[in-house]
Order: C-alpha cells, then sequence, then structure tokens
C-alpha cells in the first residue's frame, strides 16, 4: 500500500535577500511501495546548516544546483519501517541526506546507521557535520600547537561551540566572539572558553586587542565581512586562518568583499584557507569516535535546539539567520 507523505519543495532561489516563506512549498506526495533492495525509512529529526541558504541559490559548486520544484536538501535521522532486502533491518535508526520530507523510500547508499550512547540525535549535531566540520577545520586546516591563542567568530553557533573546546582540548587558549552578553555568558561558563567577546558592545578591535595581546595564532572565522577584517588586523607571526563559512553574506546573498586587511597575511607570514569538510569522508568514523569519547570523558559539552512538527521547517531554517538558535538547529517531526 503506497504511503503518503508531506514534502517541503524548493519555490524560490533566495538570492540577494533573505530567506521567504514562499521559498518553499508543502505538497503531499504518494510514496511507491520499496523496490526490491529499497527500504521505507520515516523520518523522526531534520538538522539544518546555513549552507542550505547557498545550496538554495545555487551558488555553492561543490554540490549538485537545485530547481524550483526539488525536495529541499537537508540531513535527518529515520527509522527504517519497511524493507524489501535492504541495507538496513526494521528498526534500525540511519542518519544522513533526507530532504524535508515525512518518509523515504530509498536504497540507502547514503544513509549511515546510527550507531552511538549518545542521544541519537547527536549524530546530527557534535557526531555530525557541526561535530566533523569543527574538528576537521581546526585540526585539518588550523594546526593547533598547545599555547596557541584560537579565536572563533560565531563562537556560540553549533560548530563555533565545539571549536572552541577542542581548542581547549588541544592546549590552546579559547576566545569566542558572539552576539549579546548572554551568549558570551554561556561560552565561558558551559563551554569552557577563556574569554568571551560580544560584538554588539563596540570596538571589536580594541576587544580582541584586549583579549589577544600577544596576537592571533589560528582564526576559526564562521562569519566574514567586518568581523574576520578586525581579527586579521591582530594576527601573530606564522598564524593560520580557516574560513568556514561567511553567515555575514547569507542575508544579501552577494559574497562578502575581500577583507581590507588580507595584506597582513604578507606581514605575519600567515596562510589563510577554506576547506568542504567532505573531503575527509573517509576518517569520519574514526573522527565521530574521538568526538563521543571527549563527550563521555566529559572534556566536550553540546548544545540542541530542537524545534517540533514538520509543517515548521522553513520557520526552523530562518532561526539560524537571526541568531534565535541555541546549539545545533534541530526539528523532530
Amino acid at each position: 500500500m503506497p504511503t503518503t507523505a508531506r514534502q517541503w519543495l524548493l519555490n524560490g532561489h533566495p538570492r540577494g535577500r533573505g530567506i521567504e516563506d514562499g521559498d518553499f512549498k508543502l505538497v503531499e506526495t504518494a510514496l511507491p511501495d520499496p523496490g526490491p533492495g529499497e527500504m521505507l525509512i520515516r523520518i523522526r529529526w531534520l538538522g539544518f546548516d546555513p549552507a542550505q541558504k547557498g545550496w538554495m541559490e545555487n551558488i555553492a559548486d561543490y554540490v549538485a544546483p537545485m530547481a524550483i520544484g526539488d525536495v529541499m536538501r537537508g540531513s535527518g535521522i529515520g527509522e527504517v519501517v519497511a524493507s524489501n532486502g535492504g541495507r538496513f533491518a526494521v528498526g534500525d535508526l540511519v542518519f544522513g541526506t533526507t530532504g524535508w520530507t515525512e518518509y523515504l523510500v530509498t536504497e540507502g547508499r547514503d544513509l549511515t546507521k546510527v550507531e552511538t550512547d549518545l542521544p541519537p540525535t547527536a549524530v546530527l549535531s557534535v557526531l555530525g557535520t557541526t561535530g566533523l566540520t569543527a574538528y576537521c577545520g581546526l585540526f585539518k586546516v588550523g594546526r593547533p600547537l598547545a599555547g596557541d591563542t584560537v579565536l572563533v567568530s560565531g563562537a556560540a553557533g553549533a560548530t563555533g561551540s565545539v571549536v572552541g573546546q577542542l581548542a581547549k582540548i588541544a592546549g590552546c587558549r579559547a576566545v569566542g566572539i558572539a552576539g549579546g552578553k548572554d551568549k558570551c555568558d554561556w561560552l565561558v561558563e558551559e563551554a569552557g572558553y577563556d574569554a568571551a567577546i560580544d560584538y554588539k558592545a563596540g570596538d571589536l578591535r580594541e576587544q580582541i586587542k584586549q583579549h589577544c595581546p600577544n596576537g592571533i595564532d589560528v582564526i576559526f572565522d564562521n562569519v566574514g565581512g567586518a568581523i574576520l577584517n578586525d581579527m586579521l588586523a591582530r594576527i601573530a607571526t606564522g598564524a593560520r586562518v580557516v574560513i568556514c563559512g561567511g553567515i555575514s553574506r547569507y542575508e544579501t546573498g552577494s559574497l562578502p568583499a575581500g577583507p581590507q586587511n588580507y595584506f597582513n597575511l604578507v606581514f605575519r607570514r600567515a596562510s589563510m584557507a577554506g576547506f568542504i569538510v567532505s573531503d575527509w569522508a573517509g576518517e569520519f568514523p574514526a573522527i565521530r569516535k574521538r568526538l563521543e569519547g571527549f563527550v563521555d570523558d566529559g572534556r566536550l559539552a553540546y548544545r540542541e535546539d530542537i524545534q517540533h512538527g514538520f509543517e515548521n521547517a522553513p520557520a526552523t531554517l530562518k532561526r539560524l539567520f537571526v541568531g534565535a538558535n541555541r546549539g545545533k538547529q534541530m526539528l523532530e517531526l
């Protein structure tokens, strides 16, 4: 008997503006029964990342373009409810790219079985793209050494909060930049940052100078724009600048102008590099085990912001761009 699933389809490319409700269209779709080797999966949680707006705009060339009418691309955790000789057993929880749909018929080639002693949602947060991005960006690109000062922008976000804690595990001094006293207090009191800078309090460059008196050895940038410019002004000799994201550009849709202080890379003999986390996909199982070990021994805390109701998927994505989320943004169906 066919399964009926609600799905959110892409209905607009939000270039040069913020995401609007009309960019999505809610439909009901009749899914076929699983064919040989296929499974029917009921999606239980969806995960949300700022990169999804870039996918909607079709400016991210590391993923296939999205056409109007496509099921909105995104990550999820689902439960196998029927299998016709599929890879996973009925009752297994699996995760990966599922799209914004209540049910999915698939061979499951791009899905992974949830195998963790943590709550299952951890595979979308601290053990998912969030934690993997923090780990690979910091250690593969930033290459911190014990005693380094690591400065993280967007530090109260899901990825940023993990970066600072990993920096502490590596023996570094971690300083975070976030917006508002509440977020800054949380960074120091809960996420273990040594210091937090409130960019909304004004004179960001002076605050950076105060909290990074010997310069910045590693920048982990999630924001771009003026904040990156102010961080570059304080880099130490031999600094490594990791470009992870640019949430400052997501509302405008245009790529940010190059930083005025980029020539400081020359004066300080520093390097600046971007990365795509999937480049290290072969190492993900080992990295997940390492991250879970850090959580188990109390050295890595993580937060999840879980909204509810499939109909609220667009509103949940928009939370990322106004700083409403506290930790990894997810939705329970």
